[in-house]
C-alpha cells in the first residue's frame, strides 16, 4: 500500500500543468518516497491530455485518468479518489493556490482526525494574493448559505486542499453525487452525517489567474446543488 495519493483535477491546464506536477514531485521526493500522483483530465479541449500522457510516460508515479467529457471538478476528484491506493488521500488544485508545502501541516493532524481541510478564513491563514473583490464577496456569501442550510461551522468549505484517511475518502466519495464545484460541501456534509472527525487548518493561499469558476453559471449551479445535497439521502 502506498502512503500518500495526490489527486489533481485538471481542465484546460496546458500552460501550467507541467510546472505544477514538477513542483509537487520535487517537494514529495524531498520528504517521502512512497506516493502516487493521480491527474484526472476532465474532458480538456486543449493540449492538456497529450501533455499529461507525455509527462506520465517518463515518471512512473504519475497515473493519468480521463473523463471523456467535462463532467465537473467533483466528478474528477471522485474518479481520482476511487482509484487511489494511498493510506492518505490529498486533493489539491492544478494551480496550487494552496502551496504543496502546506501538505506537511495537514499530515501533522491526520492521525488524530479523519479529514483535514484547508481554510482561507481561519485565524492564522494568510492570503498572499487576493481574488477580485466580487469573487471574495461571492465566496463569503456562499459560505453563509452553507452555514444556514446545513448548520456546519466550517469557515471555508471551498478551499481546494483537503486530506483524508483512505477508508473515509472511499466511503464518502462512493456515495457522493455532486459533480460540480459544490462537491466540497457535499463531502463535508456526508462526513458529518457519518460522524467523522474533521480539522480545519489555516493555510497560505494565493489567487491564480485562469479560474475555471464562472461566477454566474457556476454560481447558480452551486446554489441548486445545495438544495440537492440537502434533500439527498446519504444514509441508505
Amino acid at each position: 500500500m502506498r502512503l500518500l495519493s495526490i489527486i489533481i483535477p485538471v481542465y484546460n491546464e496546458e500552460e501550467r500543468i507541467v510546472r505544477t506536477l514538477s513542483t509537487i514531485i520535487g517537494y514529495l521526493e524531498g520528504i517521502m518516497y512512497d506516493f502516487e500522483i493521480i491527474a484526472i483530465d476532465d474532458g480538456s479541449v486543449d493540449n492538456t491530455p497529450k501533455i499529461l500522457q507525455n509527462f506520465a510516460s517518463s515518471y512512473t508515479k504519475i497515473k493519468v485518468l480521463n473523463n471523456t467529457i467535462n463532467l465537473g471538478k467533483g466528478a474528477a476528484v471522485r474518479n481520482g479518489v476511487l482509484n487511489a491506493e494511498g493510506e492518505y488521500i490529498y486533493f489539491t488544485d492544478a494551480d496550487l493556490s494552496t502551496p504543496i508545502e502546506e501538505l506537511e501541516k495537514f499530515l501533522s493532524y491526520i492521525k488524530d482526525y479523519d479529514i483535514v481541510i484547508g481554510s482561507r478564513a481561519t485565524k492564522g491563514s494568510q492570503i498572499l494574493v487576493h481574488q477580485p473583490f466580487y469573487r471574495e464577496f461571492m465566496g463569503k456569501t456562499f459560505n453563509k448559505l452553507v452555514k444556514l442550510f446545513f448548520r456546519m461551522n466550517f469557515n471555508d468549505t471551498q478551499c481546494g486542499a483537503k486530506l483524508f484517511k483512505k477508508d473515509v475518502a472511499k466511503k464518502i466519495f462512493s456515495i457522493s453525487k455532486i459533480n460540480g464545484f459544490a462537491f466540497d460541501v457535499e463531502v463535508l456534509y456526508i462526513a458529518e452525517l457519518y460522524g467523522y472527525k474533521i480539522k480545519e487548518v489555516p493555510v497560505l493561499w494565493r489567487h491564480s489567474k485562469g479560474s475555471k469558476v464562472h461566477l454566474v453559471k457556476n454560481g447558480l449551479e452551486m446554489l441548486v446543488d445545495l438544495f440537492r445535497i440537502k434533500f439527498n439521502n446519504y444514509l441508505k
